[in-house]
């Protein structure tokens, strides 16, 4: 009970809105138009700290749209690299039919950002990526580039966390989202957390702080933690348990080691060539029971296979259809 007041007085105000929607800061200043109707923005931000890049898939009829047009959004997050174009050049959202009349919005995070503004010892600050998407690109995309108020959001691996914990942490922002291969238990394992970040060469108490002292803040952000909040949101999780399956390569090869990756408590399997998709299925596994407890309406599918693209390419084929229908109306 102690926690989860704690947690409680951590989290943002109920609601869509945030304060940061009446502060001056971010702004566009470079647009570019590319094939099939993608739309390249570059932001001045100040929750970054930097220049920062938003993709957008355009619906059809998009340069003739008059002001005052609103089209529904699919928000679409990006894992632990990075590269928020993976979504059109590796899975070509951009030529999926079911896609025709919305607007899907692609923007980037730093390396390992987490979809999370970074605690820094309580001084919080940069990056603040929680605040980048959706307190500086979201009200921007709203008041300029025709973007509607009926969302849904979906993500890869970190982004899968990221889905989960801003329609909990956000309620009324999204109404319904799915995890690929998500981190979205982080609490789960605080120690893989750990591994990665130091494996990057980044300070991973940075992020939330240390996962005893500062547990409160770690639970914040954790949609185990969170899942009454997502009782009226649809959220689909899905993921692999780590070993080879129809989707990889007959040659496929181990996953990079990561030292302290492992937990010596619950090794992983023998056949287990990646791990860390063995964790995140453990992690949606537990998730998928909490939302059932909670009485949230979850969805999920779990299969032999990696941390990899292919699979998350099928899994947004799966959960188009859960993501879309909340956008219809």
């Amino acid at each position: 009970m102690v926690v989860l007041a704690a947690v409680a007085a951590l989290l943002p105000p109920a609601g869509p809105a945030s304060s940061a929607d009446r502060l001056p800061g971010a702004r566009v200043v470079n647009e570019r138009a590319g094939p099939s109707g993608l739309v390249d923005l570059t932001v001045d931000s100040p929750a970054p700290g930097r220049r920062a890049a938003v993709r957008l898939a355009t619906p059809e009829g998009w340069d003739d749209r008059r002001p005052g047009d609103r089209r529904p959004v699919l928000y679409l997050l990006l894992g632990g690299d990075g590269d928020h174009l993976s979504w059109t050049r590796d899975y070509g959202v951009q030529d999926l039919p079911e896609l025709r009349n919305v607007l899907v919005v692609m923007p980037e995070m730093p390396l390992f950002g987490f979809c999370t503004n970074w605690w820094n010892g309580g001084a919080g600050g940069q990056p603040g990526v929680e605040r980048f998407h959706l307190d500086e690109v979201r009200p921007l995309l709203e008041r300029e580039y025709g973007a509607g108020t009926r969302r849904t959001v979906a993500g890869e691996s970190q982004g899968g966390f990221g889905a989960l914990s801003y329609s909990a942490r956000r309620p009324g922002m999204f109404r319904a989202a799915a995890s690929f291969s998500g981190y979205v238990h982080p609490l789960m394992h605080p120690h893989a957390v750990r591994a990665g970040m130091d494996h990057l060469g980044l300070d991973w108490k940075a992020l939330w702080g240390d996962p005893v002292e500062q547990r409160a803040n770690w639970a914040a952000h954790d949609p185990y933690y969170l899942a009454e909040r997502l009782r009226g949101v649809p959220v689909r999780l899905s993921a692999g348990d780590g070993t080879a399956g129809v989707l990889d390569p007959p040659d496929v090869e181990p996953d990079e080691e990561i030292p302290g990756l492992e937990d010596p408590a619950d090794p992983f399997g023998d056949d287990v060539i990646s791990p860390s998709e063995t964790l995140m299925e453990r992690e949606s596994r537990a998730v998928a029971d909490r939302l059932r407890e909670a009485g949230a309406p979850v969805t999920t599918h779990f299969y032999a296979g990696t941390h990899s693209p292919a699979y998350w390419e099928r899994e947004l084929h799966h959960a188009l259809p859960m993501l879309l229908k909340p956008l219809v109306g």
